[in-house]
C-alpha cells in the first residue's frame, strides 16, 4: 500500500512540476489570471518539485 502511495504522489508532483514549469515559462498560461505566468522563479521549483516526484517514484518502485 505505501509503494502505491508513494509512487501516486510522486506522478501527482512531477505533473504539477510540468505545470509550474510551463506556467512560469510562460508557455502554458493558464489561468490568466494566474500570478505564476512569466515568473521565472516558477520554473526553478517546478524543476525542484519534478525532481522530488521522480524520487518519490523510484523509491516506491524499490520496495
Amino acid at each position: 500500500m505505501k509503494r502505491i502511495v508513494l509512487v501516486g504522489i510522486g506522478i501527482l508532483a512531477v505533473l504539477f512540476g510540468v505545470v509550474w514549469i510551463g506556467q512560469g515559462s510562460g508557455y502554458f498560461p493558464y489561468p490568466a489570471s494566474s500570478f505564476m505566468i512569466a515568473q521565472p522563479q516558477w520554473m526553478l521549483y517546478g524543476a525542484i518539485l519534478a525532481l522530488l516526484g521522480i524520487g518519490a517514484i523510484v523509491a516506491g518502485r524499490r520496495m
